[in-house]
């Protein structure tokens, strides 16, 4: 194979691993382990293979000696590493870790060979000026081995937290800062003015060698920082590297200040090395601030998309946009036309980029950051539609009096190209997702202003107040104002969630994150005003206050929008859907119930899940429709299932408009961490070994619980009691209510409080299996486990027809296999709130079997469905 065919076959694994990683951004809250992989199948896939090619081409160039094996076993090297990586995961998309352990073993045994060449190349090269870069190449594979052995062995089963979140961001900082960071680093020290066709400084080499050192001094420092459990000297390692790539940093400001070659590829570089710098300096600062080890997760959470976006995937980009014309080759008027592709819209494509990540980060709400991210997403998508292109017109000959030519500093093929449109483009880009984000969310954007007309004389002067947000409560409660005065709230979150102000005039801090603070102004006070929290459920918890008007005529407000309860956070109002509620109809012919059925526990030990929050729009009864709160878009959420022993690993990501949390009562841990209320955009990982067996309810624990439950948060832990005998079926019923607010709109949560609820369902939809009955067969031995959710109703599973020989209720047998006197029955399994069990049955005979809650007011409000049972085949 030539030459520049082995460069797109090899770079071909690169672009696969690009569309992985774009599958699984478009579909990550439909899969297990989604954010895991969005992240890793652009570091571990498709960077690191692009570093294995491109890190050895330098190599070779550098040393002017080819590899031993040459590209025949590299490109070997390259397809074990890309099964090492599959292997991985695959491993955590099925909780299977001895595949994770494999592929580790792959990966680390790759990377040896990859040291091992370059040593061996190193040591019979000639004497030349940057061979000593080599050393990077050798450096960076050791930190990677490092890193990959951490992440093995923190997937493994009976990990504590407490290590787990210790060797977190060890494993964070040996991929990222040395595998990906070194590598980077030494290869800017030459590509860098060779992309910019400018001269190296006198003093690249003692920059070079002395960066070097200094990041692998860094690295050591962190790796004995976390053996030695001492937070302070993990950030004194990440210094120590921080001052070996701002050498490099500032060698590389010199070289461009005498340059004026700019295009895709210098654009790209010089940005993505800003965010690794940025990264690297928040990386120090939340270990140095941070009080514990799990005190950091979240805020490196944060970190994750600007070094694996703004980093990783500008400097691959970049270093592609200069290299791809080199190795397609074809000669001097083949490469201008190769350019001339890779560079269309150059400058506008990393100027949104960049301009996106900055947005992604900021304060924004959470419908700007999704926007925000498609839009990246997709401009990054752009240079590989035309690294193909550019690919395909390479092997075309070239005319004889071709007009292509290579783009000059801010010239490109459009209009768009040029410097000042290209600017001005993206920033209107931005600018627009921005404003799709604020019109899809305006309340959170804090756009819900309907001042009132001023009905007294104005004096002049304005009260300022300071107002804080502080457990569930407004301080002070009471501001009072003289008449006619301008007043200026400055109300800051010290809450750990996120609150709002709404005066009944109109005015609104829009949602305030903990830490926030916004003003909240009355042009012209004129009456009393109300004032409240309008996330569902704070109103009633007591959010309130009071702005008392001194002196001055008693008047009514001009306007009162109320709870301004349009957005999905807020309390509901206008009528009930409760109106629209007629149980007798029969729902439309494309309705699918949800499947019951029940799995068996699966083999694996280790369990892994994304439970992704967001806000379901979602039919619950037919013909009616509510908001919900939801884990991975269903109400009742997904249903874990495993054995005593087993670990589960359950990464929370709030893709929501407010904030939430999670409970697992199969868990035993303190709850001050995992149990936390994360906000919009963040995420954090919640472990447990299950200790001990039966159904376990999950839900959302954030205040007001009985709204966050009513509302779609909760779902079933299933672990398997010892010796459970095997059955010919097993179903799962999770009973909950429903106080149902306006179409569309939220639970309303002043009907929680009545404990009336206008629906009580099995598995979220009134009478579903009424409509689509459970399908047995006579002679069935049937297991049905039964959770009561609640918040409020217990229940009274009842099969008509049918009588229970076992029945299991919180951990134990009531009865089992008829009980001691063998002919033993039962006829319903009584739950309150937040408990569980199983019973089984085996139905006699063909025929419609109902089952019910026996709290008959309640199993005529939904919670009714029909067992429909075939004859024996005989």
């Amino acid at each position: 194979m030539n030459r520049r065919r082995w460069y797109i076959v090899m770079n071909s694994i690169v672009a696969s691993w690009l569309v992985l990683a774009a599958i699984a951004v478009v579909s990550h809250r439909f899969i297990p382990q989604g954010s895991w992989l969005m992240v890793h199948l652009l570091l571990l896939g498709a960077v690191s293979t692009a570093i294995l090619i491109w890190s050895q081409h330098f190599a070779d160039t550098l040393l002017r000696r080819p590899a031993p094996g040459g590209r025949a076993f590299h490109g070997v090297r390259l397809f074990g590493h890309t099964a090492g990586a599959l292997s991985v995961v695959a491993g955590m998309i099925l909780g299977f870790w001895p595949l994770v352990l494999a592929g580790g073993i792959v990966i680390a045994l790759e990377m040896i060979a990859h040291i091992a060449v370059l040593i061996i190349q190193s040591r019979g090269s000639l004497p030349a000026r940057f061979a000593p870069l080599v050393r990077y190449y050798i450096a960076a594979p050791i930190a990677l081995a490092i890193g990959v052995g951490l992440g093995v062995y923190m997937s493994s089963a009976g990990i504590a937290d407490a290590v787990h979140d210790r060797l977190y961001p060890a494993h964070l900082a040996f991929n990222l800062l040395g595998w990906v960071g070194l590598t980077v680093v030494g290869t800017l020290v030459i590509l860098w003015p060779t992309v910019l066709h400018a001269r190296v400084s006198e003093k690249v080499d003692w920059i070079g060698r002395t960066a070097l050192w200094l990041c692998v001094a860094g690295l050591a420092v962190i790796g004995a920082a976390t053996l030695a459990d001492f937070r302070p000297l993990f950030a004194i390692g990440v210094l120590v590297y921080l001052i070996g790539a701002v050498l490099i940093a500032v060698d590389g400001t010199k070289v461009a200040g005498k340059s004026k070659q700019w295009n895709f590829a210098s654009w790209s570089l010089i940005a993505a090395y800003f965010w690794f710098l940025f990264c690297t300096v928040a990386l120090g600062i939340v270990v140095a601030v941070a009080p514990t080890w799990s005190a950091m997760d979240a805020s490196l959470a944060q970190l994750i998309g600007p070094f694996a976006v703004g980093f990783a995937a500008q400097v691959l980009f970049g270093a592609l946009g200069y290299l791809l014309p080199v190795v397609l080759g074809g000669g001097p008027e083949q490469s201008r036309r190769t350019i001339a592709i890779l560079e269309k819209g150059s400058l506008y494509r990393v100027a949104v980029v960049n301009l996106g990540i900055a947005l992604y980060l900021l304060p924004v709400p959470s419908y700007v950051k999704v926007v925000d991210a498609l839009l990246v997403f997709v401009i990054l998508l752009v240079f590989v539609f035309l690294a193909i292109r550019a690919a395909v017109v390479s092997r075309k000959p070239v005319e004889a009096k071709s007009t292509a030519k290579t783009p000059e500093a801010g010239e490109g093929t459009t209009l768009i190209a040029k410097r000042g449109g290209a600017l001005a483009a993206a920033v209107s880009t931005v600018v627009l997702a921005l404003t799709i984000g604020i019109v899809m969310d305006p309340v959170a954007a804090g756009l819900n202003l309907t001042p009132a007309a001023p009905t007294v004389q104005a004096t002049g002067h304005t009260t300022v107040v300071e107002v804080t947000m502080k457990d569930m409560r407004f301080h002070p409660a009471v501001v009072e104002v003289p008449a006619g005065d301008k007043l200026v709230l400055k109300v800051t979150n010290k809450d750990d969630q996120v609150h709002d102000l709404v005066l009944e005039d109109g005015a609104t801090s829009g949602l305030l994150n903990p830490t926030e603070s916004a003003d909240v102004t009355v042009k012209i006070v004129s009456s009393d005003l109300d004032g409240w929290c309008s996330i569902a459920g704070h109103k009633l918890l007591g959010m309130v206050m009071k702005v008392k008007m001194i002196g001055g005529p008693t008047l009514a407000p001009t306007a009162s929008p109320g709870d301004h309860g349009d957005h999905n956070g807020s309390e509901a109002t206008g009528p009930s859907a409760a109106e629209d509620l007629d149980l007798s109809k029969e729902p439309a012919s494309s309705f699918v119930a949800r499947d019951p059925s029940l799995a068996p526990a699966p083999a694996e030990t280790v369990h892994n899940y994304t439970f992704t929050v967001g806000d379901t729009n979602t039919e619950v009864a037919p013909g009616v429709s509510q908001d919900l709160w939801t884990y991975n878009g269903t109400a009742p959420g997904p249903t874990l299932r495993g054995k005593v022993g087993d670990k589960f690993v359950i990464t929370l990501v709030n893709d929501g408009t407010i904030g939430h949390s999670i409970d697992f009562h199969a868990g035993s841990l303190a709850p001050d961490e995992p149990m936390k209320t994360i906000q919009p955009g963040e995420q954090l990982t919640y472990t447990f070994t299950a200790t001990k067996s039966g159904i376990w309810l999950y839900h959302c624990s954030t205040a007001p619980m009985s709204m966050h439950i009513a509302n779609g948060m909760f779902g079933a832990v299933i672990i398997d009691p010892p010796g459970l005998p095997a059955v010919d079926q097993e179903f799962l019923l999770v009973q909950s209510e429903y106080y149902l607010g306006p179409q569309g709109g939220v639970t309303d949560v002043t009907r929680i409080a009545t404990q009336n609820p206008d629906l009580v369902t099995f598995n979220g939809y009134a009478d579903q299996y009424m409509h689509r009955p459970i399908k047995v067969t006579a002679g069935e031995r049937v297991r049905i486990w039964v959770l009561d959710a609640g918040p409020n109703r217990p229940s009274s599973f009842h099969v008509v027809g049918g009588q229970f020989d076992t029945v299991f209720s919180e951990g134990d047998y009531l009865l089992k296999d008829g009980g001691s006197t063998g002919t033993g029955g039962a006829q319903a399994l009584s739950l309150q709130p937040a408990q569980g069990g199983f019973v089984e049955l085996t139905f006699p005979e063909a025929g419609n079997y109902s089952f019910v809650t026996h709290i008959m007011s309640d199993a005529e409000k939904g919670a009714m469905g029909v067992f429909q049972v075939a004859p024996q085949a005989h």
